[in-house]
């Protein structure tokens, strides 16, 4: 039997933008100049509203 041949789709990219893996340095510098703010400061918002991007950048006032 031949496997089904999968789709290749732009969801999990989507889904992947969506959030701020808090353990990748180059996200959290990123979301750090983005906002203005500091490393530390958005590892602190992650930790505290969890990864979804829209809430942390709420947080950092964004």
């Amino acid at each position: 039997m031949a496997a089904a041949k999968k789709s290749k789709t732009s969801r999990g990219r989507k889904q992947d933008r969506a959030q701020v893996a808090r353990g990748q340095d180059y996200e959290v510098r990123y979301e750090a100049k983005k906002t203005g703010r500091s490393a530390p400061a958005v590892k602190k918002a992650v930790k505290k509203v969890g990864n979804a991007r829209k809430r942390v950048e709420k947080r950092l006032g964004r």
